[in-house]
């Protein structure tokens, strides 16, 4: 029986499983988009030891939104992130001197286009981050394409600048995803875990020239904070913990000349006792010598020059 790329027969009927898939199938599957060159440099600018890129990803609203959930209270857990969590960043990041890169759905910044300005008139970066915080794998590959341009001429409008990178809401690609990125001109991506440093992403084996600025769960306030009432899913790690993490992920970048990045979101990480340890932990990094703050913009022009 003949077997379609996806591991589906040429019949049309029930997928073949993963086990009888021929190796042409599960190879071309892990080939699709893949990890290429390295491209973290000797040194960062000015000579700077270690480069941190801190990212908030400005959800709001669009979480429930996206899965069709208009209940007030659950809309509401999403408005604090804009009406207090966003400002409480904001107010810190200024503070400290600290640029960031803001992942946004270009609803939220259409809810919030106040929001969306100050990020830009503050010297963050703004970056796409889908249109309602759809699930892009479940798209057909036209809509999601119409979607991300959607994004970003929404962004483009409200700030009067184009965003040069994406991270996609779910942190995945779906088949069409990495054509569409390439197509739209993006110069970096920070959707992908193959590695604690940036790279060149491959598609089939074909380098790209796109930039890829790993994220990873660990380096993530969600996992650690979110509440879901009627489901399953409950804060577990307390917030002095997760410093402890964050930290030690730091520590070991520095060590290695590498990357600290971290993906942090405004109605998670905005509330009192979780914004004092990212005051701690900016702290700590600021206690060191030779840090270059950096946006995901800014992070991936230094790697691209490798």
């Amino acid at each position: 029986m003949s077997t379609s790329a996806s591991g589906t027969p040429a019949t049309g009927s029930a997928p073949v499983p993963s086990w009888q898939w021929p190796e042409s199938v599960w190879r071309g599957h892990v080939e699709a988009v893949r990890a290429g060159r390295p491209l973290t440099p000797e040194r960062w600018p000015d000579g700077a030891r270690v480069a941190v890129a801190l990212s908030f990803d400005s959800d709001h609203e669009t979480i429930p939104l996206r899965d069709g959930e208009t209940s007030p209270g659950r809309l509401a857990q999403g408005e604090y992130g804009a009406r207090v969590g966003a400002v409480r960043v904001l107010e810190l990041l200024s503070r400290r001197g600290v640029p960031a890169t803001f992942f946004m759905p270009a609803v939220s910044a259409l809810l919030h286009p106040d929001e969306a300005r100050r990020y830009a008139g503050d010297g963050h970066e703004i970056a796409v981050h889908g249109w309602i915080h759809e699930r892009n794998t479940l798209l057909a590959a036209e809509d999601e394409r119409t979607l991300i341009r959607r994004s970003l001429d929404t962004l483009t409008d409200l700030t009067g600048s184009r965003p040069t990178g994406i991270r996609t809401p779910s942190w995945d690609f779906s088949d069409s995803t990495l054509a569409t990125i390439l197509d739209l001109g993006f110069a970096y991506d920070s959707s992908l875990m193959a590695d604690d440093e940036p790279y060149e992403v491959l598609a089939e084996g074909r380098a790209t020239g796109l930039v890829e600025i790993p994220v990873d769960w660990i380096r993530d306030d969600a996992p650690y904070f979110t509440m879901d009432r009627y489901g399953s899913v409950r804060p577990y790690t307390r917030p002095r913990d997760v410093l402890e993490i964050w930290r030690d992920e730091f520590d070991a970048a520095y060590r290695e000349g590498g990357v600290f990045q971290l993906t942090l979101h405004p109605h998670v990480i905005g509330h009192r006792s979780r914004l004092v340890i990212l005051r701690e932990l900016l702290d700590h990094i600021g206690a060191h010598e030779g840090v270059w703050f950096a946006t995901h913009a800014q992070l991936a022009e230094a790697a691209r020059a490798q």
